[in-house]
């Protein structure tokens, strides 16, 4: 399982990913391995639903293991004293006017791996990410959704 693409993080991102790497090596590995365990302890395991979750939780955890490992290979970090603030690229905090709505909303623009939108982090390969890449202070965009087209203006670009 080799995964080449580039994954972009902040150092909060790399951060949090090292953290529920550790979390999972350690700590969920020996849960899962205790649960095991004691399933085993019941007998036959031919019919033991507790020792089938068990196995299964394992190789989820197994997986995502590899998974961040080979993402943390891959890692090109967003350096915040190079994020400029004349144009929206990665790390830049952008702050917006939708306009049909008069109302102003703020996003981060991150990489894909640590998009969240619940708390206004967008990737910048999204609709709307792709659509701020680039562009600067007054600038108005236009950007395709599912019920139309919304329109923001960008009012505000900072780290």
């Amino acid at each position: 399982m080799t995964n080449n693409k580039e994954v972009i993080l902040t150092y909060e991102g790399l951060k949090k990913l090292e953290e529920e790497l550790e979390y999972l090596k350690g700590v969920k590995r020996r849960e899962i391995a205790e649960r095991i365990k004691q399933a085993l302890a019941f007998g036959d395991i031919s019919e033991n639903s507790e020792y089938d979750e068990a196995k299964n939780e394992q190789a989820q955890v197994e997986g995502r293991i590899v998974h961040i490992e080979n993402m943390l290979k891959n890692v090109k970090l967003i350096d915040e004293d190079e994020v400029s603030t004349d144009t929206v690229s990665l790390g830049s905090k952008v702050k917006l006017l939708d306009m049909e709505f008069d109302e102003e909303v703020e996003y981060y623009i991150v990489g894909s791996t640590e998009a969240d939108p619940s708390k206004f982090k967008i990737s910048n390969e999204s609709p709307v990410g792709m659509a701020l890449m680039g562009q600067a202070v007054g600038d108005v965009v236009e950007v395709a959704v599912p019920d139309g087209v919304i329109k923001f203006k960008i009012i505000e670009i900072h780290k």
